[in-house]
């Protein structure tokens, strides 16, 4: 059976989801300014963000749920988002995924030079339906649907596999893709199936592409890894740069445990090398912090101005994960929230 950090029953959920566009208002939600929600409180977990200027909106997108491969909310002023129920972004998955199965999880969303916008996405593999790949679609509108490419963008299927894909626009204009090699899927037990000896590595990649977000310019390199203090993975990678400095923000612990959490790390060249911040100034969110449960799986805007994350709604990750947003403070390489 393979390892799922994402997929969960459902279930309990649908009857909020049944047919209704979902819209919370956050200023009711508040927990203190910088943080809000649960601005949806339906099943959306690893949601990730974006700013669409002609539609004058804010677009989230996240893991498969309410019978949708990829779920999508919509806001304008990052404050009340409406769940578009029923609308699937990528009704079609592509040729290289396990199609009994598709398991897709955290979309991410950018838009190219060209007007257009690509979707990185993770599906279990037809090749070895034990694991997922990265995938690539591309829609002129950021309202789908999305057209699947016909080959996957990373795999490394013999390390476990690869997902949590997310693009980065460089200040130069060039583009990369971050993500994880799923080397916890790989594991021998315990903690998100990494907690027994060996533990596997979970490396963070980075890959150049060209303008159209896809096309691969060079070799990927590694830019972080997860160490003792991380638990058994880190995941989730989202990338910025702010004042010449790029801030790559990550999850670790395990996101059906407490230990789940928000992170990050510093470089001054977008390939690193890019050191973890320590406390006090890290981790940027645990459990307890403003009421929160297993916060983590982050997107944060390209400016760095918003953030969103997913927590759980109740007590355990069966109850669902709900989207939050923040307001993320950075001075130097210092990010609060």
């Amino acid at each position: 059976m393979i390892f799922s950090r994402h997929v969960l029953s459902v279930a309990p959920l649908l009857s909020t989801l049944l047919g209704l566009a979902l819209a919370f208002p956050a200023q009711n939600l508040t927990k203190r300014d910088t943080i809000r929600g649960p601005v949806i409180g339906s099943n959306f977990p690893d949601p990730s963000l974006i700013w669409v200027q002609s539609e004058n909106s804010w677009f989230a997108f996240a893991t498969n749920g309410g019978g949708v491969n990829v779920q999508v909310a919509t806001s304008t002023d990052f404050a009340t988002w409406t769940v578009l129920s029923g609308t699937d972004l990528l009704p079609k998955v592509g040729a290289w995924v396990y199609a009994p199965n598709p398991a897709v999880w955290a979309p991410m969303v950018i838009q190219i030079a060209d007007g257009s916008f690509v979707m990185y996405y993770s599906a279990t593999s037809a090749q070895d339906p034990s694991a997922h790949c990265v995938g690539v679609a591309t829609s002129p509108s950021v309202r789908g649907p999305y057209t699947p490419l016909a080959d996957p963008f990373a795999c490394h299927l013999d390390l476990g596999g690869a997902i949590d894909a997310a693009g980065h626009h460089h200040p130069d204009g060039s583009l990369y893709v971050v993500y994880k090699v799923d080397g916890n899927n790989r594991g021998s037990g315990g903690s998100c199936n990494n907690g027994i000896p060996p533990i596997k590595s979970t490396p963070i990649m980075l890959q150049k592409v060209a303008a159209d977000g896809y096309t691969k310019i060079g070799n990927e390199v590694q830019i972080l890894d997860r160490d003792d203090g991380d638990g058994p993975l880190i995941e989730a990678p989202s990338l910025i740069h702010v004042n010449g400095v790029w801030f790559l923000f990550f999850s670790s612990g395990c996101f059906a445990e407490t230990t789940y959490d928000l992170s990050y790390a510093y470089a001054t060249a977008v390939a690193g090398p890019y050191t973890k911040a320590q406390a006090p100034v890290a981790p940027l969110l645990v459990t307890g912090k403003d009421g929160l449960k297993a916060p983590g799986s982050a997107c944060v805007a390209k400016d760095g101005s918003k953030i969103v994350f997913h927590a759980w709604l109740g007590d355990s990750i069966d109850g669902g994960r709900g989207m939050w947003t923040g307001v993320p403070t950075i001075s130097g390489t210092t990010v609060t929230l």
